[in-house]
């Protein structure tokens, strides 16, 4: 158990990022507002169109990015808990094939829709949250419980990337973008005249230089990150899923929840074109069940003990060693903890091989396509 003071420690320094970013913003708002506009630019129309443009851009862009820090992190449904009984039936049962049957008896009972496996064919189980997981759903260990459609913890937002903060998290980086781009491209020409030594005095020229160089590092790295998002959000795949590819009873597809280009983006930003660039909620779906383009009847096709062929791994990247789930339990624990990290052949069991990356004998069926 971890003491409380320390607790608090760990809790004070990660929001530190997130002091640092709104400081940089009350910054670049003196710098451009009083030093820029206010103080350097002569003409006044110029600085009317500069500060009715600047501010709209800001609004925005500091919007997201409260709603991406402070909206919850999807919680899991109850119902895919188990109750204290069902625990200790599944800890002190005999074998890893007991332990399988414990998770699948539950899962028909309470009617649980789950398509996700691990490799062996198993249910995904967490031993820390004592709960079979949901499709796309991953334990974060600075959260300390499992969250719905977990993208990844960002420093940055000091929250997950998840179910209910992807979108506002997506938004954040294309109005940050935004931002920086405006931003650079109206001191640009104050900046070189400051640069060349042919105008400004003082400290104010300083602060727009600084400004300029700051707005133009960020532009640089949220067009990468923004981008990146933009490709993930095409294809409905996680950062997670990007590395791993997710294994239904099929076998590993890392396309399986992809549904087409703008069903895809609609499952984001929701079907109110509205709505689709505001910070406000309106993803489809409850975060539990997810449409896919597996056939969820298909039968399990992929021999998770013969000779098959070699996985697939995301987009060619072999996922770390270290996964967001830390558990360290026996039995089922321990198999699904290394076969969901993609290391088929543990030294707890030389016998079992690998599975093939997409099965091309399942049908493959668009449920949902626009």
């Amino acid at each position: 158990m971890v003491p409380w003071a320390v607790r608090c420690c760990l809790a004070t320094v990660r929001w530190l990022p997130v002091v640092f970013i709104t400081a940089v913003v009350a910054w670049s708002y003196y710098a451009y507002v009083i030093q820029l506009c206010i103080i350097t630019v002569e003409s006044v129309p110029e600085k009317i169109i500069y500060l009715l443009l600047y501010h709209p851009f800001l609004i925005l862009f500091a919007w997201s990015y409260w709603k991406t820090i402070f909206a919850d992190p999807s919680p899991v449904p109850k119902q895919f808990y188990l109750s204290d009984s069902d625990v200790q039936r599944f800890q002190t049962a005999e074998n890893e094939e007991a332990q399988r049957q414990i998770l699948a008896k539950m899962a028909r009972e309470r009617d649980l829709p789950v398509q996700c496996r691990t490799v062996t064919g198993a249910y995904r189980y967490c031993e820390k949250c004592k709960m079979i997981k949901p499709d796309r759903a991953h334990h974060c260990s600075v959260c300390g419980t499992c969250i719905l459609k977990m993208d990844h913890h960002c420093p940055w937002v000091n929250n997950c990337v998840c179910f209910n903060t992807y979108k506002f998290f997506v938004i954040f980086l294309g109005y940050g973008l935004l931002y920086c781009i405006y931003v650079s491209l109206t001191v640009l020409k104050y900046f070189i005249q400051f640069w060349s030594g042919g105008a400004g005095q003082g400290m104010g020229r300083f602060h727009i230089l600084f400004l300029f160089f700051t707005a133009a590092m960020f532009a640089i790295s949220l067009a990468s990150l923004f981008g990146y998002h933009c490709y993930l959000s095409s294809q409905n795949r996680s950062t997670l899923e990007s590395f791993r590819p997710p294994i239904f009873r099929s076998g590993p597809d890392k396309n399986g929840f992809s549904l087409g280009a703008r069903a895809n983006f609609q499952e984001v930003f929701g079907d109110n074109k509205k709505t689709w660039f505001l910070p406000m909620f309106t993803s489809m779906g409850d975060g539990v069940s997810y449409p896919t383009r597996v056939d969820a009847n298909a039968a399990n096709t992929y021999n998770t003990m013969g000779n098959t062929a070699s996985p697939s791994f995301g987009d060619g990247v072999t996922y770390p060693t270290r996964t967001v789930d830390d558990d360290s339990d026996q039995l089922l624990g321990q198999r699904q903890r290394w076969a969901e990290e993609g290391d088929v052949n543990s030294p707890s069991d030389p016998n079992l091989t690998t599975f093939p990356s997409e099965s091309r004998s399942s049908q493959v069926q668009l449920l949902f396509e626009q």
